[in-house]
């Protein structure tokens, strides 16, 4: 796959440059309270200001449904950005997106000057994928940049209906330096990564990542699968879980992912012990049992250190990891010992070690292993639907054809 890039943009000095970033950033006491994801964007916000930009930046930040929500407001993004960048950001809260007053501010927008939209979800247009909405966010400015890879895959009108019409008009469009990055680190996954290739599925819902199981059964050579999800796996081998997270309804599609590993010959590696207890508390009492013998009453909150053992010698021959979801309730440090484990594991590996999913990127930094991942994907939905395969809006609009 080849995108166009930021080495592609010849004439950026005195041209107002939309990017698309993702700031969706949790707020605490009306502060950004994790900034990962906005320095994440500083390399190329940095160079563009850099070749003599001016910069729209634009974003979206929780789900208000198109109407305007205080608590979703940019002005502590804006600040924070500010801080980051060492220059003022403009950011003028307004009714919608846009305003005259926004649009004269950006319509006057000299070299080096910076302005932040009010979150895009606020105008119903965004989610909508709406033209009309495109067509005022595209008047503002010369040329697009899309660096917020965690929202390639939403077909949004700033994400799809604007690269678009920009096309149509004639002026440059490109991927940023984030999202560059992505493309290449998930390529690298997709195309032909150096082997055993092993790849690491944990999380609540195995529903929510059936298609990318689907996917890698056909790509890796093992697939070990931890977190509440691998409690359908084993009840639909009739292991007694306890109270312990299941989906029923799943039971028919996580057996073919079992048959299907075994005919192609993929170790499908579960839990063969795990941390139970009574609730999901701090103080509650916890006792390390067999995966598929979790008393009732109870259920299954970590692997337990026997599959941390086990998880660790398979990853310790491999030369390409991916690693989507935690292994357990981590954030309570009862039940962090099985995710601390796999995440020591893989980073101590020696291979090409790829992290996605907020829980997995919050886990790394939490145990301070960020050093020891080759890339850190900053989309979790969208690093799992590119890994499947599927073609992403936000992407395939920045296609070289």
């Amino acid at each position: 796959m080849e995108i166009r890039t930021l080495d592609g943009l010849a004439e950026v000095a005195g041209r107002r440059v939309f990017v698309r970033l993702d700031l969706n950033v949790p707020l605490e006491d009306g502060a950004v309270a994790d900034d990962m994801r906005i320095r994440a964007a500083l390399p190329t916000l940095s160079e563009l200001l850099g070749r003599g930009a001016a910069l729209v930046i634009a974003s979206h930040l929780g789900r208000p449904k198109g109407r305007v929500k205080e608590e979703f407001r940019l002005g502590p993004v804006a600040v924070r950005l500010s801080q980051l960048l060492e220059r003022e950001v403009t950011y003028r809260p307004t009714d919608g997106v846009l305003s005259p007053e926004v649009e004269a501010t950006c319509a006057t927008l000299g070299p080096g000057g910076v302005v932040l939209l009010e979150n895009l979800r606020f105008d119903p247009g965004e989610e909508a994928n709406d033209r009309a909405f495109a067509e005022r966010l595209a008047d503002l400015v010369d040329l697009y940049v899309d660096d917020a890879f965690g929202a390639v895959h939403r077909a949004h009108a700033s994400v799809s209906a604007l690269p678009a019409l920009m096309i149509e008009r004639g002026r440059p469009t490109a991927a940023g330096r984030l999202l560059q990055r992505e493309v290449e680190a998930l390529s690298a996954l997709l195309e032909e990564p150096a082997r055993p290739y092993v790849a690491v599925l944990g999380g609540a819902k195995v529903s929510d990542k059936l298609a990318t199981i689907g996917s890698l059964v056909e790509r890796v050579d093992a697939l070990l699968i931890g977190g509440a999800m691998a409690f359908t796996f084993i009840a639909a081998e009739g292991g007694e879980i306890g109270e312990s997270l299941v989906e029923p309804e799943r039971f028919q599609d996580v057996r073919a992912a079992k048959a299907r590993a075994l005919e192609r010959g993929v170790l499908l590696e579960l839990p063969v012990d795990v941390v139970a207890a009574p609730a999901m508390t701090q103080d509650a009492p916890r006792q390390t049992v067999a995966a598929d013998q979790v008393p009732r009453g109870q259920m299954g909150l970590d692997i337990g250190p026997r599959s941390v053992e086990e998880f660790a010698r398979i990853l310790a021959d491999a030369k390409t990891v991916l690693w989507n979801g935690p292994m357990g309730v981590f954030e309570l440090e009862p039940f962090s010992a099985g995710t601390r484990g796999v995440a020591t594991a893989i980073a101590g590996s020696g291979a090409f070690t790829v992290a996605g999913g907020g829980d997995s990127l919050a886990a790394v930094k939490r145990f301070g292993l960020e050093d020891g991942f080759d890339h850190l994907s900053t989309g979790g939905g969208a690093s799992l639907e590119f890994l499947e395969g599927r073609e992403l809006p936000g992407i395939a609009v920045l296609e070289v054809r």
